[in-house]
């Protein structure tokens, strides 16, 4: 089971200095003092730059913070990731997506799996192999040491349905135990990894 829960997006820490470019100061000279002029525009960019950020996590990007391990080896325990909130107002849910959503059965909690089958698809699981179609599909994203033997029944994805399932087959609880997710319910889409620094990037 993995959940992931929203938290406040942390301040960046930013180096002001630039690396030294052989420049040579005078240790007598006095810098001048700030002038209001000068204070009200550096006080006007941080209000800009607080309401455009605010902006971008509330319309577009929302940090998350990932609660378990059903989603190894790309996504681990404790990670911390933006999720796109936004692209699914313009963009289909496709398969293989990494998507968040509303657990169905406690709507309180939120939830991280991959886009296993779509709306309309016929889908197998046959001892851990997925068939879709009629078509085992690839899945290099789960490693054999992962893999489970569940099956599941030949069924039909209802409309606005998605059949979701997580890496770490053998102890992800998914769609195999509470069945599809209903489109209402996905409300963003992994997208960067941003720590830990060594596995920051882009969630394929």
């Amino acid at each position: 089971m993995e959940d992931s829960n929203p938290e406040p997006r942390p301040q960046a820490a930013i180096d002001p200095e630039a690396p030294n470019q052989g420049v040579v100061t005078n240790s007598s000279q006095i810098a001048e003092p700030s002038t209001p002029r000068n204070l009200r525009v550096w006080m006007r960019d941080l209000i800009v730059s607080m309401a455009a950020s605010m902006l971008i996590i509330t319309f577009l990007y929302q940090p998350v913070k990932v609660e378990g391990t059903s989603m190894l080896p790309r996504l681990e325990d404790q990670d911390r990731l933006f999720i796109n909130k936004f692209v699914y107002h313009f963009e289909n849910i496709e398969r293989s997506d990494v998507v968040v959503f509303y657990y169905p059965r406690d709507p309180q909690k939120s939830y991280i799996k991959r886009v296993i089958a779509l709306p309309g698809d016929e889908l197998v699981i046959d001892r851990g192999n997925v068939f879709v179609n009629g078509k085992a599909i690839p899945e290099p994203y789960v490693p054999r040491r992962f893999f489970d033997g569940r099956s599941v029944e030949k069924m039909l994805i209802p409309a606005h349905e998605y059949f979701v399932m997580g890496d770490h087959r053998s102890i992800s609880s998914d769609s195999r135990d509470f069945g599809p997710v209903e489109r209402h319910l996905i409300y963003g889409k992994a997208a960067f990894v941003y720590w830990p620094t060594e596995k920051m990037g882009v969630v394929r």
